[in-house]
């Protein structure tokens, strides 16, 4: 009987007892070492990466445009030394008195009488026109060339991809299904210079209440750059409005 109530007792003591919490294991010197160095990489890297890019930008115009230049009117002529970005500023400048030729009648005149020069070439006009095209869908000063984020199920059913809305399909592409086909790009991660074109009917797409640029930050992020909640709310907001503001249509009635 003794050794039972000296059990009940040690137990209850040891209910009694505060139970001690271990301390969170502290951040050793060379984690936080590690930290800051992972951190100087993320801020320094598109730094260095942008200025690198930009000195061989300009050293590659530099290299092949100067040395055109007459010496006569080329100014490291009769300096001792070389000027940076000189070539880029002739460039530049070539660029801009071709589009000042080209916006008037005589230019376009010249423009049109080469392209047709270009159009007897065989194999040299499928570069010129593939070039141009691409040239003036990627010069394009309209902004709408993505008009709408939406998700698209790909590869297979139950996946989902971000892709963005280019134009509705037309002809023969149109009349596949009952339903609208849309024409989508899917862009690759991360580079979205490159995907695939796809024809989805309109009921298969799910549209995002995201901009545009919103979705491209988060392909090339990889998922890693979300939109803030202020984007998809003022993007909803704005589509909401222009459902409202809409020629003959009115808001829906609640069911009473």
């Amino acid at each position: 009987m003794f050794k039972k109530s000296d059990h009940r007792e040690t137990s209850q003591e040891d209910d009694r007892k505060p139970v001690l919490v271990e301390p969170a294991p502290k951040t050793s010197g060379l984690a936080r070492l590690r930290t800051y160095f992972l951190t100087g990489i993320v801020v320094a890297a598109p730094i260095a990466i942008t200025i690198y890019l930009t000195y061989a930008f300009v050293t590659f115009v530099d290299a092949n445009i100067t040395p055109l230049i007459p010496a006569r009117y080329n100014p490291e002529t009769y300096l001792p030394f070389s000027v940076p970005g000189l070539g880029v500023l002739i460039t530049a400048f070539a660029l801009v008195l071709i589009g000042f030729l080209t916006a008037n009648f005589l230019g376009r005149t010249l423009l049109t009488f080469g392209e047709r020069i270009v159009s007897r070439m065989p194999v040299i006009r499928t570069i010129y026109h593939a070039l141009k095209q691409i040239m003036e869908t990627v010069m394009a000063q309209s902004s709408t060339s993505f008009r709408e984020v939406v998700l698209v199920e790909y590869p297979r059913r139950g996946l989902w991809a971000v892709a963005f809305v280019t134009s509705q399909a037309k002809g023969e592409v149109d009349s596949l299904s009952e339903d609208d086909v849309i024409s989508v790009f899917l862009p690759t991660t991360p580079n979205p210079t490159s995907g695939f074109l796809l024809f989805v009917p309109k009921s298969d797409l799910k549209y995002l209440d995201m901009p545009v640029e919103a979705g491209i930050k988060l392909v090339i992020s990889a998922g890693m750059i979300w939109p803030g909640d202020s984007d998809g709310k003022a993007a909803a907001k704005d589509k909401q409005t222009k459902k409202i503001s809409a020629p003959g249509k009115t808001p829906s009635q609640p069911d009473k």
